[in-house]
């Protein structure tokens, strides 16, 4: 299985990649790497974490430009594709269509051999991918509707496409999954068990957005949802801080009725209750994994007051924190 990315220059590849066939591996084990990238307008990274018949990459770029790249893959897989920042395009000669996403955009796409070109359009580019064996995945693909059942055709002929035309909104939940995934500290077979177990997890939203085509549509414009993301990107930075929805949507430039109004339509959560079950979920990481009490982690991720930190807790998770605290 072999990855290659480069600009003009073909004899001196951006990324190489010559993966081991994972699925021979010892189940227990996990392979991580990081590659740091020249870019021909700046630079990025990409992180990879693969094993048995799942392979993750985690991309980051700082761009002065559009940037296009060559790309080329020798193996079979569907990619569950997560467009967390910025505009992308890429052609190849086995799809039908382009294969353009925008930021906060999802879908799942098979490819069996690639070899084409794609163009990044922003200045900051994220994004997020887990590529899956057909076998493994197959193991999950609903037999029950004909938008399930072309893709599967498609896959047994060999003919790379999307599963769904139309892409959908990355939701609240998924970008909470994503970033337990990116943020995982476990080792070795705990932390392979955990990021299977979160990648099925993602794949299940993924299916369930696909078969409600009314959570495709948004009414929402270019800039509004932009501002909408800033907010998100911004509340994921400083989860332990606490400010008002005034403070929110004029940070964005924007005002609290379209912040409420948009939020809730992009991620299907409020902005408080997104919030909220970012501080629950850090507060539950703190709990199990470091030598806290539990009025340091509510003081940690901003709650004044442990026993509102409790009923908030509860509330998320069914117990309150010194139940798992004895775990």
């Amino acid at each position: 299985m072999a990855l290659k990315l480069y600009g003009d220059d073909i004899e001196n590849p951006l990324m190489e990649r010559d993966h081991p066939l994972t699925g021979s591996l010892p189940y227990q084990d996990i392979i991580e790497c990081e590659t740091h990238l020249d870019l021909p307008y700046g630079r990025g990274s990409y992180n990879e974490i693969y094993f048995g018949d799942i392979h993750i990459g985690y991309g980051l770029a700082n761009l002065a430009d559009k940037t296009l790249l060559n790309f080329e893959t020798d193996h079979e897989t569907v990619e569950m594709h997560f467009a967390m920042k910025g505009k992308s395009s890429a052609v190849s000669g086995n799809f039908v269509e382009n294969i353009d996403f925008s930021d906060g955009q999802n879908n799942i796409i098979y490819a069996s051999g690639m070899e084409g070109t794609m163009e990044w359009e922003s200045r900051n580019f994220e994004l997020f991918e887990i590529n899956l064996s057909p076998g493994f995945f197959k193991k999950f693909l609903p037999d029950e509707s004909s938008l399930f059942e072309t893709f599967r055709n498609r896959m047994e002929k060999g003919n790379g496409c999307q599963l769904n035309p139309e892409h959908n909104r990355i939701n609240a939940r998924m970008y909470e999954l994503i970033n337990e995934i990116i943020n995982c500290e476990r080792k070795g077979l705990f932390k392979r068990m955990f990021i299977e177990a979160k990648t099925i997890e993602l794949l299940l939203l993924q299916f369930e957005q696909m078969s409600d085509q009314s959570l495709i549509k948004t009414s929402l414009k270019r800039t509004e949802i932009d501002k909408i993301h800033a907010v998100k990107d911004f509340i994921m930075k400083n989860h332990d801080s606490d400010h008002s929805l005034i403070e929110l949507a004029h940070y964005a430039g924007t005002n609290e009725f379209a912040l409420k109004k948009g939020f809730k339509e992009l991620f299907g959560t409020t902005v408080f209750g997104f919030w909220s079950d970012l501080k629950m979920d850090e507060a539950r990481k703190m709990i199990l994994e470091k030598e806290m009490t539990i009025s340091e982690v509510s003081d940690a991720i901003g709650y004044k007051n442990p026993r509102h930190f409790s009923t908030a807790f509860k509330k998320k998770f069914g117990i309150i924190p010194s139940q798992l605290k004895k775990f």
